[in-house]
């Protein structure tokens, strides 16, 4: 162990005991912070495992271990069938936002990054302007988006939800392709086309290969651009079309006199168990993605 070889390293002369002693506050403060960050994650998970509907036991902020059941997620998965409803509303929102992003996103970084044509430099600027912006000016365009969704009877419809999410999408991605795109080495492509390549077989077998990281980026930020939003699903959709974000919030809001604490903690962790799986099996490309494409903290 690491922690072993430096102690030998201090007592054999080799490193000094300050530097020991700075590499173990540094340690024992990065755990503390994984601690802190992940106490809310375990306590959700023992309070959906626990008995009855309260998520504190009678001795302590934990439930009793020996009550640990599955009641919870048996009724959200079996019993009640609002989650499933929700859950299908939700992947077809999402199916939506992917799809159409990333056909916007794949062609419009891609010649944003390698072509010079009238007018583009102007479209970067409103590029960056949308993706700037958008929080100043969200609660004017919410009231103007109800106006408007209304008005044309389109405030109840999952594919126009999944067109909106995936416009308001489209300009910071295409933004951060066209970034992760720009470190490609043109010489590829040149060597391609001289070896007979056309345009087509350039961008499938050589642009598209190379931006595997900045592509799986912009998918799990497209993805949960349409999974994890909730105040335009909220306000536009009505019960029968409720996404997951917004059928968690009812159900914590639903209980006249109590919150069914254990069905919600449990509802929260399989809403919130697709995220971290996709970012699980694509962690490898998605930090490769952020720092290629400028954004590594």
């Amino acid at each position: 162990m690491k922690l072993i070889d430096d102690i030998r390293a201090v007592r054999s002369g080799h490193k000094r005991p300050q530097e020991l002693a700075k590499s173990l506050i540094a340690t024992g403060s990065a755990v503390g912070l994984l601690v802190v960050l992940l106490f809310p994650v375990y306590w959700m998970l023992t309070a959906s495992l626990s008995q009855g509907v309260g998520l504190m036991s009678s001795d302590g902020i934990f439930a009793d271990p020996s009550t640990y059941n599955l009641d919870a997620y048996r009724y959200v998965l079996i019993e009640d069938s609002t989650f499933r409803e929700a859950l299908l509303n939700s992947l077809v929102v999402v199916f939506v936002t992917v799809s159409v992003s990333l056909s916007v996103i794949i062609p419009g970084a891609y010649a944003l990054s390698r072509r010079r044509f009238a007018g583009r430099t102007k479209i970067l600027y409103g590029y960056v302007l949308f993706t700037q912006v958008g929080a100043g000016l969200s609660i004017a365009t919410l009231i103007a988006l109800y106006a408007l969704f209304v008005n044309f009877g389109l405030d109840n419809s999952l594919l126009v939800l999944g067109l909106f999410y995936a416009g308001t999408a489209i300009p910071f991605n295409t933004w951060l392709l066209k970034t992760f795109m720009d470190n490609i080495p043109v010489s590829y492509e040149e060597a391609a086309m001289v070896d007979g390549a056309s345009q087509w077989q350039v961008i499938r077998e050589v642009i598209l290969p190379l931006s595997k990281p900045g592509i799986a980026v912009v998918l799990v930020f497209t993805f949960l651009a349409g999974w994890n939003e909730f105040i335009i699903a909220q306000t536009l959709l009505q019960s029968e079309n409720y996404t997951l974000s917004v059928e968690l919030y009812s159900l914590a809001t639903s209980g006249r006199y109590s919150t069914p604490w254990t069905e919600f903690a449990a509802f929260a962790i399989l809403f919130a168990t697709p995220v971290a799986l996709i970012y699980f099996f694509a962690q490898s490309y998605v930090e490769s993605g952020l720092s290629f494409g400028g954004m590594e903290g």
